[in-house]
């Protein structure tokens, strides 16, 4: 990552907070957790703890993805959704904008993923050294060249939804490791968490926030 770093400095958008966790909006163009460098220090960690000291990573979003995330607020909490995400036991939903218009309405990628050495941090479909990864889809509406798709990923591998929407042909718009000409050009890439699925830590009730995609 580049020290072009200008991350957004709207104000954070809390969706839930409790005595156990809190969900954020994160926004577009920032860091989850800080990255090597002073430059790189801002973040959606820092910004978190600011306002809740106490806040424990979980899980991250990649920069460029937006949309909801969960930090615990006790080590209790933390250890009870590591587990979840460990045993897929966590349900996510993101929206996403790609390029071209995709005919089929619902399918499945199931396609080994793992890290383009020399083209680092790029992720690339691999058979033999890939660690598995699946994703359902589901068109939510196609037209003007693009498609707007709803999609559930099973495994949470690095970069899995960029690489799987690719392998179908049509990657997300805006995405500057992916895409190229036109599917480049937008102001920001078109990835958004929607919905978050848990059982929250006291008590293990299930609970479901939601984010509503800014595009």
């Amino acid at each position: 990552m580049s020290s072009d770093y200008n991350p957004p400095q709207e104000p954070l958008e809390f969706l839930h907070d409790d005595h156990e966790v809190v969900l954020v909006n994160k926004p577009a163009g920032l860091l989850s957790v800080p990255g090597k460098g002073e430059h790189l220090a801002d973040c959606l960690m820092a910004r978190v703890k600011a306002v809740f000291p106490t806040a424990l990573l979980i899980h991250r979003l990649d920069r460029d993805t937006s949309g909801v995330m969960i930090f615990g607020l006790t080590p209790h909490a933390q250890r009870h959704l590591g587990l979840q995400f460990e045993k897929r036991q966590t349900k996510k939903t993101y929206i996403a904008r790609v390029a071209g218009e995709m005919t089929q309405k619902t399918g499945t990628v199931d396609l080994p993923i793992c890290v383009d050495w020399e083209n680092r941090p790029r992720q690339k479909i691999d058979h033999e050294n890939g660690r598995s990864a699946l994703t359902d889809w589901r068109v939510v509406r196609a037209g003007n060249g693009e498609t707007r798709v709803r999609l559930m990923p099973k495994t949470g591998r690095s970069h899995q939804l960029r690489v799987h929407m690719l392998s179908l042909g049509h990657p997300i718009l805006g995405d500057p490791f992916y895409a190229t000409g036109e599917a480049l050009d937008h102001p920001r890439m078109m990835l958004h968490s929607e919905t978050f699925q848990f059982r929250h830590p006291d008590g293990g009730q299930g609970t479901r926030i939601t984010a509503k995609a800014p595009f």
